[in-house]
């Protein structure tokens, strides 16, 4: 019993070392540009940067296209956020719901712009909107943006409206609500936190979104992750590009802690649920 007993306690060293391995190869990356925000002075072939300080942050934040991109950025999230709840809740909800023909393949069928290259189809898209004199416009930006809010707007609130007690909405409605007053009273309180993150979840992936803003948006619009990328390439002052990055994880950070208290780890998983 003792033999077995030290067995078990045994540490698992290959485990460990890949869990070392993997939390390097993340949190590294991060570290190193945190520290570039940060430091004044960092010559090779010093490990420790020789001077920290705040000076870029001046510097960057006293530029006037740092804060007319994070403007325009705030305000495609905005409107891209709300068109996709006004869009897909609705949708959503009949997903999870009703039972129509091709309701399975037609679900799925959201998952097709991210099954294949993301760059691929934005060219195909970029050659339909230069057709439609979408290119370089704000609208063009929000359309293609639409695209990559599909996921979380449809798959995460089906899982949500379908986690709903239905006892609770067959009670009332036993007891003479409407329709109506049974979603907004029992329906919507037990699906609206899982369906906040999701729209919190796709606030932060369009402020993110690099790629669509700067095929469609170009040379027009020039959101913050468009503006960090024209840095770093155009620019031999790293701390600018670090700065920027640093400041992009705000919102990011606030975003994941918010929807992993929220979400279930099996929220996903129900969504393929029928």
């Amino acid at each position: 019993m003792t033999s077995l007993t030290l067995k078990r306690a045994r540490p698992d060293w290959s485990g460990i070392a890949f869990a070392v391995i993997l939390t390097l190869v993340i949190i590294g990356p991060l570290v190193v540009v945190a520290t570039w925000a940060f430091t004044e002075v960092w010559r090779y072939p010093n490990i420790i940067p020789q001077k920290f300080g705040f000076r870029f942050w001046g510097q960057t934040l006293g530029r006037p296209d740092v804060w007319n991109a994070l403007m325009l950025s705030l305000k495609l999230s905005t409107v891209v956020t709300l068109l996709s709840a006004l869009i897909c809740l609705p949708a959503a909800y009949a997903f999870a719901r009703m039972k129509f023909p091709g309701r399975d393949i037609l679900f799925f069928s959201f998952l097709a712009g991210h099954a294949f290259p993301k760059f691929g189809l934005l060219v195909a898209i970029a050659a339909i909107f230069l057709q439609l004199n979408l290119i370089g416009t704000f609208w063009g930006v929000v359309l293609i943006q639409l695209v990559g809010t599909l996921m979380f707007m449809i798959w995460i609130p089906v899982a949500a409206f379908q986690a709903v007690d239905k006892r609770m909405e067959e009670a009332a409605r036993d007891v003479g609500a409407s329709p109506l007053r049974v979603f907004w009273s029992i329906t919507l309180p037990q699906a609206g936190p899982t369906i906040f993150a999701a729209v919190l979840l796709s606030f932060v992936g369009t402020f993110y979104e690099t790629e669509g803003a700067w095929l469609i948006g170009a040379p027009g619009i020039r959101t913050m992750p468009v503006l960090m990328i024209s840095y770093i390439n155009n620019q031999m002052v790293i701390q600018y590009g670090a700065v920027l990055s640093v400041l992009l994880w705000v919102p990011s950070f606030i975003a994941l802690m918010f929807a992993r208290r929220v979400i279930g780890g099996g929220a996903f998983a129900r969504g393929f649920g029928g």
